[in-house]
């Protein structure tokens, strides 16, 4: 621990960072590029300006934008075109957005919505298939302000924050690829990023008081994993995902903290030994799993010829790895039971020739001789039957225990499990007051903490002469032909138009009445719409105009009187 300190204290120039195409001696804080796919942009982006900005397009067009200005970009015959104020832009296939430094004494960059968290850096858009394609490039430190507080709750202890802070930096430093279209995603492919909002003030402090720290291991950037929730059980990386290398800083060990902190998740079964609540799904494994006792005793070989009538046993077998991994992946129940006969009745056909469904007449409950015994798969058969299915990876920690009269089942872990658990610091921290360097020791033993360069990003200055320089000749911006609608109204059709949306704002006609099914077009403010009356989905018309057919949401229409 001594030995960390000390590091803590030293600014050291690190080799990664030498990496990055700067020569040894220099000390720049790295630069990260986001590729911003959480957001989901469409053909359009409507981007709010906190911040002076130097705009250039694919042409070579160059134009200096103030603060406090709102840009709006769509995607037309796989080309931008910029809307600017009066000024209507045609970018080519693709723009820059270069941040410059302007003494605004606030939160500097731009934001996806009025008000939205703000999105310091460059922004470079391209079109791919149609579609806008946005990546930021922004320094670390601020790029850890816009994920620290979405992977790890700004409500948390602080010091579980900063052991927060030092794993998503370790993670993107290691991730950063020159040779890459971009380094990360904003998702959880990667790290969540959403921007920065003012009101994290717990993470922002945690980044800031934990600049440049990163963990190490063999002179080399760790791969700080960490997950939600571990269940109370470290994971490795051998046993999660094989990969080559030296991962001795991961071991598997019990977790107390994550075990013990009342805000983890756990799932629970409680199995009546008496069979009267077993679900039907877990009747249905047992069933299958004694379909030759059932047949040889002339019962109806399926669930609705079985009965439970005592659970005598529960025990959970086969580890997936070896000890002390907790991780079984199989079931043994041993129960008595009883078994029915069925036979199904001939339906009568109802005079207007219709057949009713056939009606099954069973016989009485019989009980077998021997108690069965049934072993089935916990991973994707028994948690699902019993609804223990944590995060739906496969690979929850699943314990049994004995009460008075049942059978409990608690199932636990949230995310991999390698890793520092999130619920295991904030546990760590707020009730037992660690520090972070504690907690991450606990998490990646034997991993070293270094300073590496950091700080803000140096911003270049409005060029002068684009200050001075007209911009381009106004032009009105276009605003597309309504469609017109000619046609004669069905019968049970109606006339609507689109009305709840703003001035500068479209709607989406889709192939589907839902919100993820292909974008036909864009539909623009008083465009009148034939509404047919054959969608049965709630919230969604089905439209028409002379040249266009799909669906939208009715929430944005205002119905035509007659």
């Amino acid at each position: 621990m001594r030995k960390i300190l000390l590091m803590l204290c030293v600014l050291v120039c690190l080799l990664p960072v030498m990496c990055l195409g700067e020569q040894a001696g220099q000390t720049a804080a790295p630069t990260v590029r986001i590729a911003l796919k959480r957001l989901a942009l469409t053909d359009r982006a409507d981007l709010y300006l906190c911040g002076a900005y130097t705009l250039t397009t694919a042409q070579g067009t160059t134009i200096a934008v103030p603060p406090a200005t709102k840009l709006t970009v769509q995607v037309r015959d796989n080309q931008l075109y910029l809307f600017y104020h009066s000024l209507s832009l045609c970018a080519g296939s693709g723009l820059t957005l270069q941040q410059n430094e302007a003494n605004l004494g606030s939160l500097q960059g731009l934001t996806f919505t009025d008000n939205g968290n703000v999105y310091p850096g460059d922004l470079e858009l391209t079109v791919q298939g149609g579609m806008l394609q946005p990546v930021l490039t922004l320094g670390l430190e601020e790029y850890l302000m816009g994920v620290v507080p979405y992977e790890m709750s700004d409500s948390f202890p602080l010091e579980a924050l900063k052991a927060q802070a030092v794993c998503a930096r370790t993670y993107a430093m290691a991730a950063i690829n020159p040779d890459a279209e971009f380094d990360m995603t904003d998702t959880t492919q990667h790290q969540v990023f959403r921007g920065i909002s003012e009101d994290n003030v717990n993470a922002i402090r945690a980044v800031e008081e934990t600049a440049g720290v990163v963990g190490f291991w063999q002179g080399k950037l760790a791969n700080c994993y960490y997950s939600a929730s571990n269940g109370g059980q470290t994971e490795t990386v051998d046993n999660l995902w094989n990969a080559p290398g030296n991962w001795n800083y991961y071991q598997m060990t019990d977790d107390p903290y994550d075990y013990e902190n009342p805000d983890s998740v756990v799932l629970r079964a409680r199995l009546r030994k008496d069979g009267t609540n077993l679900p039907d799904a877990f009747v249905q494994l047992l069933a299958k799993g004694i379909t030759k006792q059932m047949k040889a005793a002339g019962f109806l070989p399926d669930s609705r010829g079985l009965r439970v009538d005592e659970i005598l046993s529960v025990e959970l077998t086969e580890p997936r790895y070896k000890a002390p991994s907790r991780l079984y992946t199989r079931m043994k129940v041993t129960f008595r039971w009883s078994g029915r006969t069925g036979t199904q009745l001939a339906a009568t056909p109802a005079p207007d020739g219709t057949v009713p469904a056939p009606v099954m007449e069973f016989g009485p409950y019989t009980a077998a001789s021997d108690a069965a015994t049934v072993t089935v798969d916990l991973f994707p058969d028994g948690v699902n039957a019993l609804g223990l299915s944590v995060y739906g990876a496969g690979n929850e920690l699943v314990t049994v225990k004995e009460e008075s009269g049942e059978f409990v089942l608690e199932s636990r872990r949230y995310g991999h499990g390698v890793g520092m658990s999130q619920r295991g610091a904030q546990q760590m921290a707020g009730k037992y007051g660690k520090t972070f360097t504690e907690i991450l020791a606990f998490y990646y033993p034997g991993m070293e903490l270094m300073v590496a360069p950091a700080g803000s990003r140096p911003l270049p200055t409005t060029d002068p002469r684009l200050a001075a320089t007209p911009a381009p000749a106004a032009t009105p911006t276009p605003r597309p032909t309504l469609m017109p609608v000619t046609q004669p109204l069905p019968e049970g059709a109606w006339y609507a138009s689109v009305e709840g949306i703003a001035d500068d704002s479209s709607l989406n006609l889709r192939a589907q009445p839902n919100g993820v099914a292909d974008i036909i077009m864009r539909l623009y403010k008083h465009q009148l719409l034939m509404v047919l009356p054959d969608c049965q989905e709630p919230g969604w018309v089905h439209v028409k105009t002379d040249s266009a057919e799909g669906y939208v949401k009715e929430s944005f229409l205002e119905k035509w009187e007659n």
